[in-house]
């Protein structure tokens, strides 16, 4: 199998097991919303940026520690910098779709807000899962193979034998 499939076989993997983290992450998320729209005055989008946010902490956690688990672990301060940043840069682009719904164009029965909070959260990804992949959790260098060494064979001595000197 060459090199192109293999590639391919870890980038299926890799999407997989970071959907499975942002599915898990959309049922929080999801969930979070639905219970501080029902439970208290919040406005629908300020309600959905602290769902966002749980989602985001829910996330990282995921993403860490079972999708990226294999990736490089030196610079946590400047992978969490980057990973709050483009949080950020989703979360306005998740609640942006919501808020454009709701009061640009009036959505705002139920129904509508999950229906735009989910559309938000399905843009949002697409944008994380990119910028994840290629600015926080970065890839190790490939580490390079020494050369396997020469087999010895079996009829061979693996060290030339001495041979006797000649008396003159």
């Amino acid at each position: 199998m060459g090199h192109g499939a293999s590639r391919l076989r870890r980038i299926v993997h890799e999407v997989a097991k970071f959907g499975a983290v942002g599915g898990a992450g959309v049922l929080v998320n999801l969930a979070v919303f639905n219970l501080v729209r029902h439970t208290t005055d919040l406005q629908v989008v300020r309600a959905s940026v602290i769902a966002t946010v749980v989602a985001i902490v829910f996330n990282y956690i995921g993403f860490r520690y079972f999708t990226y688990r294999d990736r490089d672990k030196s610079r946590r301060t400047r992978e969490m910098t980057l990973f709050l940043l483009f949080s950020a840069i989703g979360l306005v682009i998740e609640n942006g779709v919501l808020y454009v719904a709701t009061y640009g164009f009036g959505w705002n029965t139920p129904l509508q807000n999950n229906v735009f909070k989910f559309l938000g959260i399905g843009i949002a990804t697409l944008f994380r899962f990119w910028s994840y992949r290629s600015w926080v959790f970065r890839a190790l260098p490939a580490r390079e193979t020494p050369p396997a060494p020469a087999p010895v064979l079996r009829n061979e001595p693996a060290v030339p034998a001495k041979t006797k000197q000649q008396v003159p």
